[in-house]
């Protein structure tokens, strides 16, 4: 018996899962199925954006339908239009074994009449954002009086968005004998006092602490000059090649300028806002999840019902007002059991918010510098370095190198990859040369390392390279405890683990340098070597090498091509921002 028919599901639902590679339940799906299928219950689902909800209520609502029936039985609200419209594909293949079951989504910015056509024709399932089906309702389209059971989903999300009475006058047109399932990453005030009018005697089930963020998520903060928000940005995004994320701004003003000001510096960045029609934040949305943005600016109202797995950072270019707006904020990463990092640029003024937050998410934040000059260099040459290793070579190649050779004539292969290397590497060492040091003197706490932990201040530390990263397998977690377990260390030895693409970087005490050095000589993995040395930038507190030159690592990364003058052709902030000679996925 699979781990899926443990909960209750029938065949039919079993063979859906299989389709879709679902091998082992959430947590959260391993509560509230079995009982919801059991019993008629109501219940209140607290877990974070992620973690599996829309199965967690999808399977037992669709196990429960009547498909005789064309009665409406169930109803869903979302907040945003992008997650209603998840929410319907999830549930339409959840049900492709089903027979006769319709999922119909109701939104706003689609014409109401299709709509209504699409409901009268039969719709079990209704997935509905709350101001069109109060609409709906109002002028007689559709009819709830008769439904079995009403899905509050990202219910704290909708009353943020103001939709707290829209909610109250659609429960006031839905049967009292109904269940009402509510799911909620937060459990603020209003969410509770629905829970309270409209449901009875509700089971409740928390994956986590109530209000947590997420483990998988870390969360680090920077401290600059109120005039420096931009270049931190930038600098963030520089030290994180392959960086794919969502910046929050508080106002559609600084969201717009924020991402002009990104696509003039040569980033693949877009907007998205309230002042975008439907159709521009569609195109916005398809671009994200195309990869073809790989920072996505963002308001947060706007932002509601972003659902894409593998989103590496969550950057808070500013704080938002409400602390449970900032546990949805970094909820956007981190999500499917992967791991995410929130990072926030705070000046001296915001530290207490900081504070307040960690006592509210129940996580500590650590405190880390934003990247020098020379370590972003550092970086960027090991990426590019590792990007060349890695590319497939076109056939076509073939037929321009006799030409190629005779243009390289003479050079040796150390000048060569010199001069490769250069070409790139010039341009992020002479913007960067002289480059001010953007760190605030003033931390909560200094003395804090990048995992959590408390380690040395940056001037006591040393800083490594390791020739693993992402594509090895590891992220921030798992790398610093395959090292900490590998050298022997202790829990709060190893800090400020910072994992790229195909090599990572870490911080230790120098008392601890040659234990570090000694135990990853001639050190294998499944045949492959592990190499570890000091890193040469200066961002770890000592300069130059190891002193063991092992001649093994030769490649060990790269550079991502980038302007940083406004000199550039003006791009539209609205889309991705593709330009000939100075767009950054050119590189990617």
């Amino acid at each position: 018996m699979t781990k899926f028919e443990a909960l209750g599901l029938q065949q039919s639902l079993l063979d859906a899962v299989s389709d879709m590679g679902f091998e082992t339940p959430s947590e959260v799906q391993e509560k509230a199925i079995p009982l919801l299928l059991e019993d008629e219950t109501d219940l209140v689902a607290l877990a974070q954006t992620g973690t599996g909800k829309t199965a967690a209520f999808g399977f037992p609502l669709i196990q429960k339908i009547d498909a005789a029936s064309r009665t409406t039985q169930g109803l869903i609200l979302s907040p945003t239009r992008e997650l209603c419209l998840q929410i319907t594909n999830e549930l339409q293949s959840y049900a492709k074994y089903e027979k006769n079951i319709n999922v119909v989504a109701i939104y706003g910015g689609a014409s109401i009449t299709e709509q209504a056509r699409q409901i009268k024709r039969g719709a079990q399932i209704v997935v509905a954002t709350p101001g069109r089906m109060k609409d709906m309702i109002g002028r007689g389209l559709v009819n709830i009086s008769k439904i079995d059971y009403c899905i509050l989903d990202e219910a704290d999300e909708m009353l943020n968005m103001g939709f707290y009475e829209d909610i109250k006058d659609i429960l006031s047109n839905t049967p009292q004998e109904k269940s009402t399932w509510l799911f909620s990453a937060t459990m603020p005030k209003e969410v509770s006092i629905i829970a309270k009018k409209f449901m009875h005697s509700p089971q409740e089930i928390t994956v986590g602490s109530k209000n947590s963020g997420a483990s998988t998520v870390q969360h680090e903060y920077y401290v600059v000059g109120g005039r420096d928000r931009y270049p931190a940005l930038k600098r963030l995004a520089d030290a994180h090649p392959d960086i794919f994320s969502v910046v929050f701004c508080r106002t559609k003003r600084d969201t717009q300028k924020v991402a002009e000001n990104l696509i003039e510096d040569g980033y693949n960045a877009g907007a998205l806002h309230g002042d975008l029609s439907q159709n521009q934040r569609d195109l916005v949305m398809n671009s994200f999840r195309k990869k073809q943005i790989q920072m996505l600016v963002a308001t947060d109202v706007a932002a509601r019902g972003i659902d894409v797995d593998d989103i590496t950072h969550v950057i808070n270019y500013q704080l938002p007002d409400e602390i449970e707006t900032y546990t949805h904020r970094s909820g956007r990463t981190g999500r499917a059991g992967k791991s995410g990092i929130s990072m926030v640029i705070v000046t001296r003024s915001e530290m207490r918010k900081i504070q307040a937050i960690e006592r509210k998410i129940q996580q500590k934040f650590v405190h880390n510098k934003i990247p020098t000059g020379p370590e972003i260099c550092e970086i960027q040459l090991y990426h590019l370095a590792s990007k060349i290793k890695d590319t497939q070579i076109d056939k076509d190649v073939e037929n321009y190198l006799p030409a190629i050779y005779d243009v390289l004539q003479g050079i040796d292969r150390d000048e060569l990859i010199k001069k490769m290397v250069s070409v790139e590497f010039t341009r992020f060492s002479n913007y960067y040369n002289k480059a001010k040091d953007l760190n605030s003197s003033v931390s909560k706490d200094g003395n804090r390392d990048r995992s959590g932990q408390r380690g040395p201040n940056d001037n006591g530390s040393v800083r490594y390279f390791i020739n693993v990263g992402e594509k090895d397998g590891y992220d921030w977690m798992s790398l610093k405890d395959f090292i900490r377990d590998t050298v022997g260390l202790g829990r709060d030895d190893l800090f400020k683990v910072d994992v790229k693409d195909s090599f990572s970087f870490f911080n230790t005490e120098a008392a601890v340098t040659d234990q570090i050095l000694q135990t990853f000589t001639d050190f294998k993995v499944k045949g492959r070597f592990v190499n570890v040395e000091v890193s040469k930038s200066p961002g770890g507190g000592r300069r130059g090498g190891s002193g063991r030159d092992r001649g093994r690592r030769k490649d060990k990364g790269g550079y991502g091509k980038k302007r940083h003058d406004k000199k550039g052709h003006r791009g539209s902030a609205s889309h991705s921002g593709k330009r000939r000679s100075t767009k950054r996925s050119d590189f990617f």
